[in-house]
């Protein structure tokens, strides 16, 4: 599992985003659940996700931040990035951000798609 924390702050709401290889739908939820037992994560106001599965296609979640998982998707299918899920995740900081939330999310799926070109 690759982290970036603190990708970016705005207004008090921290960004994060992680990803990993994932098989299947099952291999999408054993990717979340682990992320989640990590206190900071379980704690998070959203994590957003999406994948594109070899076999079974275009997953997403939004967790509450409408829109988010179809942002992480379009990006993830641009890099034609397969059998790989990217989970942005948000601590709300008490302002709401309104478009800019999805600016946020873009900036946080590059910085994960450069770390993992590195890796």
């Amino acid at each position: 599992m690759l982290q970036i924390l603190d990708v970016l702050r705005d207004r008090g709401s921290r960004y994060a985003v992680s990803g990993g290889a994932v098989q299947g739908r099952e291999g999408v939820g054993t990717f979340l659940a682990e992320l989640k037992r990590a206190k900071k994560f379980a704690k998070a106001t959203h994590n957003t996700w999406a994948c594109v599965l070899s076999e079974e296609g275009a997953l997403k979640g939004d967790d509450g931040e409408a829109g988010a998982g179809a942002v992480i998707l379009k990006m993830l299918e641009r890099a034609e990035l397969r059998n790989h899920i990217v989970v942005v995740t948000r601590w709300y900081g008490g302002v709401h951000l309104g478009g800019d939330r999805f600016a946020h999310v873009v900036t946080s799926v590059r910085a994960y798609l450069e770390a993992l070109e590195k890796a």
